[in-house]
């Protein structure tokens, strides 16, 4: 396969130029539907002219449908982006990446997709679809499914789609709640991923972080110490990784730590814990729910991070922390490998 790709590279270079360019598009319309021509050039830097004659093309193949609401994907369409999906990542050189960062990270598996998501939304929802893709083929029965909060992770359950039937899940936060937006929050996640997976939830309604004299008590309350257990005994744990400085802020630190970031140069943050770019652990937060060291005893731990800006985070992330899947955008990964 990859040799034949080297001829169509030299080849026929401009075909391969246009089935990438129709397949983002394709790609973009599944994700983004129902969408306009306007938006539908700007998610993916094509002129509006271009946008326009491949509309033309890709309508005539009857593989999307045009209403008065925007563009639709057709079952036809998703079809062809279903079979061409290990074709184009080999021409993109997203396996390459993969095996790459594979080797770097020292971990399991890597899912590269194309894109970087620090431009464009619609690439997250690319990762979110690679995460429960891969999430179907290893799902068993009364699984129960951790899953943190952030932009990222909502992107996963924008993607979410109804697991195996005859199977019991469980979606469960991995911790507390850091007070931002009610849609980044893990509770809303871990609802709204049970709902579209048709499985069940739970709720954490504990703040992040605590004093050690509040958690210590909060603990100690029947309800969040049923769904402690639960999120303990978790067969998968998804989640994200955040910069170091921006979660600081985002979770209202004081300066007093802030500065204590700045001089130990932290540069991730995963679970409370904030990591340098060695992976060393230069401070910890008081949270309810999945510790560092719970994830030894997970079966599965998937992680989803992308863009440029996550590459040093994911790096740093990656010298320390457990995890049996990356999955990462095409811009991180490359940023990961230039950097090391």
């Amino acid at each position: 396969m990859r040799e034949l790709i080297d001829l169509q590279k030299r080849l026929l270079p401009d075909v391969l130029e246009i089935m990438q360019q129709r397949y983002a598009i394709l790609r973009s319309i599944d994700v983004l539907q129902p969408i306009g021509r306007r938006a539908l050039a700007e998610n993916t830097n094509l002129t509006e002219r271009s946008v326009r004659s491949e509309i033309e093309f890709l309508q005539g193949q009857d593989l999307i449908r045009i209403t008065s609401k925007g563009m639709f994907i057709t079952k036809e369409g998703k079809l062809i982006l279903e079979r061409l999906s290990s074709f184009m990542s080999d021409i993109m050189g997203l396996r390459v990446l993969e095996t790459k960062l594979r080797n770097t990270l020292s971990i399991k598996q890597v899912i590269v997709v194309p894109g970087n998501s620090d431009k464009h939304e619609w690439v997250k929802q690319e990762m979110g679809k690679a995460c429960v893709h891969y999430l179907k083929t290893m799902i068993g029965d009364k699984s129960i499914i951790a899953v943190t909060g952030g932009t990222t992770m909502a992107a996963v359950a924008t993607m979410m789609t109804p697991l195996q039937q005859n199977t019991s899940t469980l979606f469960v936060p991995a911790r507390g709640g850091i007070g931002e937006k009610v849609e980044n929050q893990a509770n809303t996640i871990a609802a709204e991923m049970a709902r579209k997976a048709n499985g069940e939830y739970r709720l954490l309604y504990v703040p992040d972080p605590l004093s050690e004299s509040a958690y210590q008590s909060i603990i100690q309350e029947p309800m969040v110490n049923e769904t402690l257990k639960q999120i303990r005994s978790a067969t998968i744990v998804m989640h994200g990784i955040g910069d170091a400085l921006t979660m600081a802020y985002r979770r209202k630190t004081s300066e007093v730590i802030i500065k204590k970031l700045q001089q130990h140069e932290a540069v991730s943050e995963a679970f409370g814990y904030y990591f340098d770019e060695n992976g060393n652990i230069v401070h910890k937060v008081r949270t309810v729910g999945i510790q560092l060291e719970d994830l030894q005893h997970i079966p599965y731990v998937i992680t989803i991070a992308g863009g440029k800006s996550k590459s040093q985070a994911i790096a740093s992330y990656f010298k320390r922390g457990k995890s049996d899947l990356l999955i990462t955008d095409e811009a991180a990964a490359e940023e990961i490998l230039r950097g090391i």
